[in-house]
């Protein structure tokens, strides 16, 4: 089984961002991408729009009506504007996380077994104008069976303790790699038994993503600081080539 490649392109905005300018330009980028291979792309809006505007995902939602086989994916909280967001682009695919306004960056997934009917009600809605709704996770096994019984059928797994795991793991007592291996395998393994596709971001980078995959069906990953970073090392086209092949 492949794995879907999504660009997150929100370090892309900041830089933008932080000169005022249009400069680089993200559908320049975008285009760029696309050429080079990429099949996906993420933004995370938030309301301070400190990287991503809403103006861009209504730009990229338009660029991108081209291209039908390349994904859209927006990631946010599901408040109203947010919401109203999702229902007026309509994406491929909507990922809800449970970041507050002054959030840095996302650092927990939904508790399931709390906002269940929550989360269920709003995945009926967006699967109702072909949305496919995907729920922001912790590598958690009582959150897969939460899942399971609810009307969620895609997840992403939250992966930054993976990373810290893997880069860490070896050298730090106070991490079990093999413990969190374990972890993050069970999960996978018994969301996609029973049908829950499985995504999967945060931290991850070319050097901790092929294990991750290894571990199971994982359908699409979503990758930005670490691609950004990387890109600025080694170069945009090299970096896309790599991702790609470890997706295959």
């Amino acid at each position: 089984m492949s794995t879907l490649f999504s660009v997150n392109l929100n370090k892309l905005a900041l830089i933008r961002n932080s000169r005022g300018t249009d400069y680089p330009n993200l559908l320049y980028f975008v285009k760029k991408l696309i050429d080079l291979g990429v099949k996906g792309f993420t933004v995370h809006p938030r309301p301070d729009e400190r990287h991503i505007r809403y103006q861009d995902v209504y730009d990229i939602s338009e660029y991108l009506k081209d291209y039908q086989d390349i994904e859209f994916n927006i990631e946010g909280n599901p408040n109203e504007q947010f919401l109203k967001l999702i229902r007026e682009v309509k994406p491929h695919q909507c990922t809800l996380v449970p970041d507050s306004e002054d959030q840095l960056t996302s650092d927990h997934g939904f508790d399931i077994i709390k906002y269940s009917d929550m989360l269920s009600k709003l995945s009926h809605e967006l699967e109702g104008f072909g949305t496919r709704c995907a729920v922001f996770i912790d590598p958690d096994i009582e959150q897969i069976k939460a899942v399971i019984d609810s009307d969620v059928q895609t997840i992403e797994m939250y992966t930054e303790e993976w990373a810290r795991a893997y880069n860490n793991g070896k050298n730090d007592d106070n991490i079990d790699f093999d413990e969190v291996k374990q972890r993050f395998s069970d999960c996978i393994t018994l969301a996609s038994d029973n049908g829950i596709r499985v995504n999967a971001g945060h931290d991850l980078n070319l050097d901790n993503l092929a294990d991750l995959l290894s571990l199971g069906d994982i359908a699409e990953v979503s990758i930005g600081h670490a691609f950004t970073i990387e890109s600025l090392e080694q170069g945009m086209d090299n970096v896309v080539r790599q991702y790609l092949q470890i997706c295959r």
